[in-house]
């Protein structure tokens, strides 16, 4: 009896850890991970390669962060990132959150959206627009290689849209008549159009790890066929306390 009551109350206590909000990591230059990458485009397309990521640097705004394929003697990419892990670019002239999957301080059934419209990202393209709608939905296990761990699991619901440009497609047809061939142009014009396709995106986040231990994000087109999936594991990290 003893027993199973300390079990209860323990569990109790599990449960209402889990429960509470969690809040920023505290970054710290050298906090390192490593993880494994693998891009799948289509039904067979595959590639996989494991990546390093460092802290190079913290202000108190961003984080100057490198990226390379672990193991290699080439010099990394750097770039910023926001203390929760968002990442900024350039749309339309003026600099944009375009991913955000860590809203803090997190907490089971916190909600909030990313969404962003570009203006000619392409030829093909007149514009194009990403809405993201993520929500915390709560604490489980994952099994990654680094280990298995409790995680706090984010997922999102989207959606992309884009109007294709109007095109202009020439041709030329041979036309034969009685002792000679005339060839006659002709031009037929595709009028702008909108299309648009669906996006799932998952994060299981671990503070003790300071970020994500994995991720998953995928594209479907018009058709609702997945085009790609982006699947990130977590194999080691080197994090200070």
């Amino acid at each position: 009896m003893l027993k199973t009551l300390s079990a209860a109350v323990l569990g109790l206590m599990c449960c209402s850890a889990y429960a509470q909000s969690v809040d920023a990591p505290l970054l710290k230059a050298g906090d390192s991970w490593v993880y494994a990458e693998t891009m799948e485009t289509g039904p067979q397309g595959f590639s996989s390669k494991n990546t390093l990521i460092k802290v190079e640097r913290v202000d108190s705004h961003n984080v100057l962060i490198s990226a390379k394929q672990d193991g290699s003697n080439q010099p990394p990419v750097e770039s910023l990132v926001g203390l929760d892990w968002s990442r900024s670019r350039d749309i339309n002239g003026k600099q944009q959150v375009i991913n955000h999957p860590l809203d803090f301080p997190l907490s089971q059934g916190k909600k909030w959206s990313v969404e962003y419209t570009e203006l000619n990202p392409n030829r093909a393209r007149t514009s194009e627009t990403f809405h993201n709608d993520f929500v915390v939905t709560g604490w489980e296990e994952v099994q990654v290689p680094a280990g298995k761990f409790t995680a706090l699991k984010i997922e999102s619901e989207g959606q992309w849209s884009a109007v294709l440009a109007p095109v202009a497609v020439a041709g030329a047809q041979a036309v034969a008549t009685p002792g000679m061939v005339t060839t006659v142009a002709n031009a037929q014009h595709a009028a702008a159009r909108p299309i648009s396709g669906r996006l799932y995106k998952a994060f299981w986040y671990v503070p003790a790890q300071k970020r994500f231990v994995k991720s998953i994000e995928e594209y479907y087109d018009t058709k609702g066929v997945r085009s790609q999936r982006f699947t990130n594991e977590l194999s080691s990290s080197k994090v200070a306390g």
